[in-house]
């Protein structure tokens, strides 16, 4: 499925390029995500994602497949697999930086995605919100960095942060070790890093929460229960009619 969204960043276009480009450091922005390793052109990483009572956790890898600083267009392609489970998921992204004003960026994200498994049952229109969700929180913790306010973690934002409990845990179960905070390189490239990311609490994507699932399902709960009562109620009265009848 094809899914497009964008978003703003309060800088110029040549400071969004290296920001975004420097794995590392935008890591911590990514809900549910985990970086554990990255060396310029290719990372791994783990990202966590809820779906009830039930967690998911998928590992996997990518790597930039174009990078045309003159257009300010980058690709990328990422694949993950669960870790417990045979559920995949697979996507290329092209992302495209365009100037609105001086100091301000839109970075237009269209994301080519096949899943399969748990989260595949939602369909394209909820993963579609959820997806514009995601990165409206990566969108609103890069902001932050870009303005001096330090790293925050993008399972932190409200909305898509759930109350499961919190995961660090690194991909092919190595234990996570601190992580360089590259700085953009200046000269288009990704910052180079062969250092995992730090051990830090990372929440799960809680897809209920962000699809609005659980909250429908509390509002609507009282009514499900008065229908059931009164189902019950009526199937009692037509059982009864029917012994008179008899």
């Amino acid at each position: 499925m094809r899914l497009d969204h964008d978003f703003t960043v309060p800088a110029s276009v040549s400071e969004a390029w290296n920001v975004l480009l420097d794995v590392p450091r935008i890591a911590p922005c990514m809900p549910g995500a985990t970086l554990t390793e990255f060396d310029g052109e290719t990372f791994t990483g783990t990202v966590k994602v809820k779906l009830g009572p039930v967690s998911l956790t998928y590992r996997g890898s990518g790597r930039f497949v174009e990078i045309d600083e003159e257009a300010r267009r980058v690709v990328i392609e990422a694949s993950g697999k669960e870790s417990r489970g045979s559920g995949t998921a697979r996507a290329t992204v092209t992302a495209t930086l365009v100037a609105e004003e001086e100091s301000s960026t839109r970075v237009d994200v269209g994301t080519d995605l096949t899943i399969t498994g748990r989260p595949a049952q939602f369909g394209r229109g909820m993963l579609s919100d959820v997806g514009a969700r995601l990165i409206g929180q990566f969108a609103d913790c890069l902001a932050r960095k870009l303005a001096g306010e330090g790293d925050t973690t993008g399972g932190e934002s409200s909305g898509a942060a759930g109350s499961g409990e919190a995961a660090g845990e690194a991909a092919g179960g190595a234990e996570a070790t601190p992580a360089g905070s590259a700085e953009p390189t200046g000269s288009g490239q990704p910052a180079r890093s062969g250092e995992h990311e730090a051990g830090r609490d990372v929440r799960p994507i809680d897809l209920f929460e962000v699809t609005g699932v659980r909250e429908k399902a509390r509002r609507f709960a009282p009514y499900a229960l008065a229908s059931a009562a009164a189902g019950a109620v009526l199937f009692a009265i037509r059982r009864r009619r029917r012994r008179r009848n008899r």
